[in-house]
């Protein structure tokens, strides 16, 4: 039998935009690894009427329902006692849940209010999902042929509880695995690509291809379905080796988290440095970097030359070339990045010059206008971008550009030229 899924997050902060619901995505890609069908998120506020109504048609579409959020111990938190008279059970106390409440508070040397232990009282007849992250126990159960799985909402004790706790009572559910290979295409839009595809798209059951577009890049998703993690990988081989005699060097890295990853692995292979200097990217080459776990190891710095001032004086930019041509030229992309390299001591530096907009800038250089450079031992190569577009934005300007930049790096790694016109500008 397949069993399909439906994820229900509960909480209005959610409603109201406040938080990001993170739990359900990183469910449905942990539910997909165990050959679980995810076919319903829903979202509903701590209301007891609403929450019955989302589960009596959650559990007329699914025979796996999966919440999070509203475990806790405070008036709004109603996940556990709504979904026990949906499904007719008796809230029963578990003392060895409390034990367990009351040995965390005194861990963490804090004075534990009573109303912690109504986290205690749980569906009877549940399986006990011990909250070794927080202290909101989860829980599990069967009733009439549907499966509940109770989770806490933050995402610190969401994910490892659903790994360390539910994964083994959801196991014995799953018929066959499912496994994925993502490949990440930058250079070509979701449209391009899919016209290079959609023949072979087409033709496909299992595994399946599917493009997925983000901004400035595509995803490729190879799904397959099989007894076993090594049958399913086989399936994909084949199809993610015709992919990638299709698209070549536009691939840039598989189940990579993004260009940034794809970059600092390749530095880390070699042994090598980089460094930033950015002018209308603010810093947000660095950010992305830096953002990725271990990145010190490879990145040694940035420097943000949003003035003339700062390009000339720690740059070393010449100021005749800034009077004569304005910041946003190759020359000055050039100078920024070899400066970057001298004063960061780096083996390779990245520089972005431009203008995001919304406005021209005071040399009437338009909207769009970017220019990359990448300094490397080798040499120095600038990359002259136009940007704008008819959905032109400040925040998708400097975006793109970061992902040039990056690209410039990946390319080089690879033995390409960093500069090649064979990457057009992605559609966002």
């Amino acid at each position: 039998m397949s069993h399909t899924v439906e994820i229900l997050s509960v909480g209005t902060e959610l409603l109201l935009g406040n938080i990001v619901n993170s739990d359900a995505q990183a469910l449905s890609r942990e539910l997909s690894g165990l050959g679980l069908n995810v076919l319903y998120h829903s979202v509903v506020g701590d209301n007891p009427e609403r929450l019955r109504a989302a589960v009596e048609l959650a559990r007329s579409r699914a025979d796996v329902l999966i919440t999070t959020g509203g475990l806790g111990p405070t008036c709004d938190d109603l996940t556990k006692q709504t979904l026990a008279e949906a499904f007719g059970k008796q809230m029963v106390y578990h003392p060895e849940c409390a034990r367990r409440i009351q040995c965390y508070f005194a861990q963490s040397g804090r004075e534990m209010t009573e109303n912690n232990l109504q986290q205690a009282y749980l569906p009877e007849g549940c399986t006990v999902l011990d909250n070794d992250w927080g202290t909101a126990p989860g829980c599990a159960f069967e009733e009439a042929g549907t499966h509940v799985v109770m989770l806490p909402g933050p995402p610190s004790e969401c994910l490892p509880m659903f790994r360390e706790r539910a994964v083994p009572y959801l196991s014995r559910l799953s018929e066959g695995v499912i496994r994925s290979r993502t490949l990440r295409v930058f250079g070509l839009g979701e449209s391009a690509v899919e016209s290079l595809l959609r023949d072979r798209m087409n033709t496909l059951a299992n595994p399946t291809l599917a493009p997925y577009a983000k901004e400035g890049e595509v995803e490729l998703r190879i799904t397959a379905k099989a007894d076993t993690a090594e049958a399913a990988d086989s399936l994909i081989a084949p199809i993610e080796a015709e992919v990638r005699g299709i698209l070549g060097e536009l691939i840039y890295g598989a189940d990579v988290s993004g260009l940034e990853q794809a970059v600092l692995d390749g530095l880390r292979e070699r042994g090598l440095t980089l460094g930033t200097a950015e002018s209308c990217t603010g810093g947000f080459i660095a950010k992305r970097i830096t953002d990725v776990p271990g990145s010190a190891s490879v990145f040694k710095g940035g420097v943000v030359s949003y003035h003339c001032e700062v390009k000339a004086g720690v740059l070393g930019v010449s100021q005749a070339l800034l009077d004569e041509k304005s910041a946003v030229c190759a020359e000055v992309a050039e100078q920024m990045a070899q400066g970057a390299r001298r004063v960061l001591g780096c083996d390779v530096a990245v520089s972005v010059t431009g203008v995001a907009g919304p406005d021209p800038d005071d040399r009437g250089n338009p909207v769009g206008l970017v220019y990359t450079a990448l300094a490397a031992p080798d040499g120095c190569w600038v990359k002259k971008l136009n940007l704008a577009s008819h959905n032109a934005r400040r925040d998708r300007t400097r975006n793109l550009a970061v992902n040039h930049a990056l690209d410039m790096v990946r390319r080089w790694l690879e033995g390409l030229d960093p500069a090649s016109d064979s990457t057009k500008e992605a559609e966002g």
